[in-house]
C-alpha cells in the first residue's frame, strides 16, 4: 500500500532511470567479459585503450546503478510504502527482509569492490582481475534488484 504518492512518483523515475542504467552496464558486461578478466588481460590495459575504456565505463555503470538502487530507489521505495529510513546498512536489512535485496552483506561487499576496480589505483592485476570478475557476478543481482523493485512498486 502506497504511503506517501510523490514519493511513489519519484521511485518510478528511478526505476526508469535504473532500467537505463542497466542496459548500458548489461551491454559493457557482454563487451568486457566476452572471455575471463584474468591479470593477464589487467596486464594489457597500459597497451589496450579499447580494453581500458570497456574496463573504466564498466567500472562507471556498476557503481552508478548500485548507488541509484542503494542510495535513492531503495529508500524512495522504503519512504513511498511508509518505512522510515535509516542508515544505508539499516536500509538494506530491511529491504532484504522486503524480498527486495537477496543479502545486505553482499550489498555491502560491492560497495567495496568499487574502490578494487579503479585500475590507476590499483597496482596488483591479479587484485582488479578479482574484483572484475566478481563485480561481473554481481550484475545479474543488480538486474534482479531492478526487477523487483519494478514487480513491487507496481
Amino acid at each position: 500500500m502506497i504511503a506517501d504518492h510523490r514519493a511513489a512518483e519519484r521511485l518510478q523515475q528511478l526505476l526508469q532511470l535504473a532500467e537505463r542504467e542497466l542496459a548500458h552496464l548489461l551491454l559493457t558486461d557482454r563487451r568486457l567479459f566476452s572471455e575471463p578478466f584474468t591479470p593477464v588481460r589487467a596486464v594489457e590495459l597500459e597497451r589496450d585503450p579499447d580494453l581500458a575504456e570497456r574496463v573504466d565505463a564498466f567500472v562507471a555503470r556498476f557503481g552508478r546503478l548500485q548507488d541509484t538502487l542503494g542510495d535513492k530507489a531503495l529508500p524512495t521505495y522504503l519512504v513511498a510504502h511508509g518505512e522510515r529510513i535509516a542508515t544505508f546498512i539499516d536500509n538494506l536489512d530491511r529491504a532484504e527482509r522486503l524480498g527486495l535485496i537477496r543479502d545486505a552483506q553482499q550489498w555491502m561487499d560491492m560497495r567495496k569492490l568499487r574502490n578494487l576496480m579503479i585500475r590507476e589505483y590499483v597496482e596488483d592485476p591479479a587484485v582488479l582481475a578479482s574484483a572484475l570478475q566478481a563485480a561481473h557476478a554481481f550484475v545479474a543481482e543488480l538486474a534482479a534488484v531492478v526487477e523487483r523493485l519494478r514487480s513491487a512498486a507496481s
